[in-house]
């Protein structure tokens, strides 16, 4: 009988078997751990990735309001424009697909990176806006070429529609698409890369109640990225629409006016502040704004030396010229320095020192008091008179007026003007004021500037008699339906506290410029209402000599400020044509068209009929052309203007 067999162990089979129940164990634990860290930790980045893959979003941009003039004409409106978008979680080659959007579209590869770069890491479900107002015929040739166009998306944008074209652009301002530095802006945390923004104008300072609130659609879409459902919707709110204060003809004719002329002009309602046309030339049109501004165009712009991008109604500031007289003869008036008696010998110049000032009628006005100084713009009164005052006390009277201050009009970087002090040029240039300085200051020349908004402002006030109103130039907002969400009212700045009887002695002599013989406004002259103003002639550079015609940029600035009816004011006008030379001769003539064409409104006077390019109305409201004077020009040794 055998006994039991023993088998000998074999230390490396052992081995092995353990290293490999070790590394099985290792997988295994490792295999939970990858599904625990897969299914618990990363559940919600992945139901995320998840979502993307078959939720597409596609925002509804909200049209904004409209805008209308008082009378319930449309301004600036909307019209449906189309725009290409891409998701960036279907784009998997974009280097690809910018190849083809360029070639295809005819735009800057260098332009979609731009857009690109600016709009994915805020839009993470979000399509990024790579091209804004294609035309039809792009549009067809993406369609076209759809299939070779992963992640691309053309959607409809709603944008600015202007019917009368150019008209009253630097007033309505330009919309462009947001900035990075906007996107950033809480501001803006509502609104959706690529949208446009107000920047410049209207559209800018009413923002936030002309744009509404964007919309959007949750849509499923299956692997080819064609939609199968809307799973959820959100509908856009329609912007609130602003009604102006401006008045549609009477801005137009003031435009039509003006011509290939470049300056600004401004009415206002003398009684309540509201701005009845607000006029900046040569103009732009903001519609190039909307989309992509051809750089040929841009170029043109800026190129241009009449400087068309500039509000020149807000922020133009001039020196003021003859018109300013009015601020003088007040203070010579409230001061008792000076009575509707008070005379002054003009023999053609006037002399302080070694110095000599030339009135603009080199031959003299002779014999001058307040009314025909006013009337025929008699340089060498204001010089007596502004010497006698000083520079300080004309600057109380002036700021008395809101002069040297923005008028707060509600549009963004209006210009001050300036009203110089003694005080005002020590800070600024560390010297001491020179009496020879009031001289200038004392006929709105020199150191003193004004923007057609103040110069308005200042004819208004002298109108009715003391009342500075704040300029408006919103009525309402309104809703969609037409229902009144705001009404804005007339707003005083300040009361002048000057006396009714220093108004009516320079009214009196501001309806002798414009109605009586040697007037320097008679072109101004309507037979049916009665008109008040005052023509200005301001240097733009200090010319000892004028030899031959002046280069365009060295002419003088023609303005003039007026205001009707006589009796009964209702509206006030101020009007720059820059480089136009006599205020007489150029600024009238517009102003006279801005008051036909109100008072044409009203029904009081009979419509004009234009021919030969002067105006007439039927009957002779013009200066015979035997009472005319020559417009005035300022001295030929004033002091050179100043720009801050």
């Amino acid at each position: 009988m055998k006994g039991p067999r023993f088998i000998k162990e074999n230390p490396l089979t052992d081995t092995r078997l353990h290293t490999l129940s070790l590394t099985v164990a290792a997988m295994f634990l490792l295999l939970l751990i990858r599904l625990w860290y897969l299914q618990l930790v990363e559940a919600d980045s992945f139901k995320d990735l998840s979502e993307s893959n078959r939720l597409r979003i596609v925002p509804v941009a909200a049209s904004r309001g409209t805008i209308f003039d008082r009378n319930g004409k449309i301004l600036v409106s909307n019209r449906p424009s189309f725009t290409v978008a891409a998701i960036p979680q279907e784009v998997k080659d974009k280097e690809t697909l910018f190849d083809r959007l360029a070639r295809l579209l005819g735009i800057q590869r260098a332009e979609l990176t731009e857009k690109w770069e600016k709009g994915k890491g805020r839009a993470k479900y979000h399509p990024v806006i790579l091209a804004s107002s294609i035309t039809r015929d792009q549009l067809e040739i993406l369609e076209e070429n759809r299939p070779g166009l992963p992640g691309v998306d053309v959607q409809m944008h709603p944008v600015r529609e202007y019917p009368h074209g150019t008209m009253a652009a630097h007033l309505l301002g330009s919309l462009g698409e947001m900035s990075e530095k906007e996107m950033a802006s809480e501001l803006f945390e509502q609104y959706n890369p690529g949208d446009y923004v107000g920047k410049s104008g209207l559209e800018r300072a009413w923002e936030r109640e002309l744009h509404g609130a964007n919309g959007g659609r949750q849509l499923e879409v299956d692997a080819m990225g064609r939609v199968l459902r809307t799973v959820s919707e959100v509908n856009p709110s329609v912007g609130n629409s602003l009604v102006l204060t401006i008045d549609l003809d009477i801005q137009k004719s003031t435009e039509e006016a003006f011509g290939e002329q470049a300056g600004a002009a401004v009415a206002m309602d003398i009684n309540t502040g509201e701005i009845l046309a607000f006029v900046s030339k040569p103009d732009f049109d903001p519609a190039l704004f909307a989309g992509r501004l051809p750089q040929q165009q841009w170029n043109d712009y800026l190129a241009d030396v009449r400087h068309p991008l500039e509000n020149k109604a807000l922020k133009g500031q001039y020196p003021p010229g003859s018109t300013f007289k009015i601020i003088t003869a007040l203070a010579g008036l409230e001061e008792g320095l000076i009575d509707l008696n008070s005379t002054v010998d003009c023999k053609g110049s006037y002399v302080m020192g070694n110095k000599k000032f030339n009135c603009w009628n080199r031959r003299g006005h002779g014999v001058v008091n307040l009314k025909k100084a006013l009337r025929e713009s008699c340089d060498v009164y204001f010089y007596t008179l502004g010497e006698r005052l000083g520079v300080d006390k004309i600057a109380y009277y002036a700021k008395k007026f809101g002069m040297g201050a923005p008028m707060g009009i509600g549009l963004e970087s209006e210009k001050s003007g300036l009203i110089p002090t003694m005080g005002w040029k020590e800070m600024k240039y560390k010297k001491k004021w020179l009496r020879g300085e009031t001289i200038p200051v004392s006929i709105g020349q020199g150191y003193v500037l004004m923007t057609p908004i103040q110069l308005v402002s200042m004819i208004s006030t002298v109108a009715n008699e003391g009342t500075v109103f704040r300029p408006y130039l919103v009525k309402r907002i309104i809703n969609q339906e037409g229902k009144t969400l705001k009404a804005f009212k007339p707003e005083v700045i300040t009361r002048t506290g000057i006396k009714a009887q220093s108004y009516r002695l320079v009214k009196e002599g501001l309806l002798a410029v414009v109605n009586e013989p040697g007037g320097t406004g008679g072109v101004a002259r309507l037979s049916e209402v009665k008109v008040a103003g005052k023509t200005g002639t301001s240097q733009v550079v200090k010319l000892s000599e004028k030899r031959g015609p002046a280069p365009y940029k060295y002419r003088d600035h023609a303005l003039f400020v007026a205001f009707a009816p006589f009796e009964n004011p209702e509206i006030a006008v101020a009007v720059v044509v820059e480089h136009g030379e006599h205020g007489g001769s150029a600024a009238a003539p517009i102003a006279a068209r801005m008051l036909r064409k109100y008072f044409e409104g009203k029904g009081a006077v009979r419509k004009s009929v234009r021919g030969g390019g002067r105006m007439h109305s039927g009957t002779d409201d013009e200066t015979p052309k035997s009472e005319v004077v020559t417009p005035e020009q300022e001295p030929v040794e004033d002091y050179g203007v100043k720009h801050d």
